[in-house]
C-alpha cells in the first residue's frame, strides 16, 4: 500500500476510534465487562458475612483458623482481535470495514489504557503480535494489518482459537473477525466463550447475497479455486450461507459504530 494511501486510510480510521472510544469503550462498553476480571490481593480472617466461596481452605487447615480470599477488580483489560485473513473474505468493500473495524478497536482501546494484541490467521495463524499498551505498539498493528499479504487461502478458524486458548490465560475480551466459512470449530468456539468474553462478527456485502435473475453466472470459491456455473432464467435466487447463531453481522453499507452500541446495549440488557 502507499504511504499517502496508508496515511489517508489511518487518518479515517483514527476519527472513527475517537468515536467509538467515546460511545462503547468508555461506557456501554466499559460498563458491561466491569468486574469480569478479578486479581488476587491479600489474605485475611474470616469474618461474618463473608462469602464462602472465598474461604482458602488450605490455609485456614494449616493455621487452624478460618482465611478467606480478597480479590480487587482488574481495571486493565486484555484485548485480542482474531481477524481471518482467508480468500474469502479478500474483497476491497469487505476488507475495508475490516481495516476500519479492526484499527478503531485497537485505537479506542489504546485510549483507554488497555492491552491489545492480534492473530491474523488462514488455514493457519500467520501473524501474532502479543498484547501491549502504547500508541506505537497500536500503530505497529494497524500498519502490519494494512500491509500483509497472506500465505494461503484457505480457513481454520479451528486452528486460530486453539492458538488462543493456548496463550491467553487470563479471562479477557476477544472479537472474532471471520465469514465463518469453515466447519469444526463449533467446539473451541464454546470454549473460548466459556472462558472470555467473547464477540463473534462477521463483515458482509448484501451486493453477494443475491443472484438477479436473467443470466448465467460462473461463480469461483475464492478458497479452492472450483468453479461453479448456474443458469439463472427465472426468479433470484439468495446465495447466502447459514450465518450461526449469536454472530454480529456488519454489512459494508452499515455505521458499524452504530451497530456495535446496539450490539453491547442489547448484550447488557440480556445480562441483567
Amino acid at each position: 500500500m502507499k504511504r499517502e494511501e496508508l496515511l489517508k486510510k489511518i487518518k479515517k480510521i483514527e476519527i472513527a476510534s475517537s468515536i467509538l472510544a467515546r460511545e462503547i469503550f468508555t461506557g456501554k462498553y466499559r460498563s458491561y465487562f466491569k468486574g469480569n476480571g478479578m486479581e488476587f490481593s491479600d489474605i485475611r480472617i474470616y469474618t461474618p458475612g463473608d462469602d464462602v466461596k472465598k474461604i482458602d481452605w488450605k490455609v485456614s487447615a494449616r493455621q487452624r483458623k478460618t482465611y478467606v480470599k480478597e480479590f480487587t477488580e482488574e481495571r486493565e483489560i486484555c484485548i485480542y482481535i482474531l481477524v481471518d485473513i482467508s480468500n474469502s473474505n479478500n474483497f476491497a468493500a469487505k476488507l475495508d470495514l475490516i481495516y476500519q473495524l479492526v484499527g478503531s478497536l485497537i485505537l479506542s482501546a489504546h485510549k483507554n489504557g488497555d492491552k491489545v494484541g492480534i492473530i491474523l490467521f488462514s488455514s493457519k495463524v500467520e501473524k501474532f503480535i502479543p498484547p501491549k499498551k502504547g500508541r506505537n505498539h497500536a500503530m505497529v498493528i494497524i500498519d502490519t494489518l494494512l500491509n500483509y499479504e497472506p500465505l494461503d487461502k484457505k480457513t481454520s478458524i479451528k486452528t486460530a482459537l486453539e492458538f488462543l486458548n493456548n496463550i491467553m490465560k487470563k479471562r479477557g475480551i476477544v472479537f472474532l473477525i471471520s465469514d465463518f466459512l469453515d466447519t469444526g470449530y463449533e467446539k473451541m468456539l464454546s470454549i473460548i466463550d466459556s472462558k472470555h468474553d467473547l464477540i463473534p462478527i462477521k463483515i458482509n456485502d448484501k451486493k453477494y447475497e443475491t443472484l438477479p435473475k436473467g443470466a448465467i453466472f460462473n461463480i469461483v470459491d475464492s478458497e479452492i479455486g472450483e468453479n461453479i456455473v448456474v443458469e439463472n432464467y427465472k426468479k433470484n435466487i439468495s446465495i447466502t450461507d447459514k450465518t450461526p447463531k449469536n454472530i454480529l453481522m456488519i454489512y459494508t453499507d452499515d455505521n458499524y459504530i452504530v451497530t456495535l452500541s446496539n450490539y453491547f446495549n442489547r448484550r447488557k440488557s440480556a445480562k441483567r
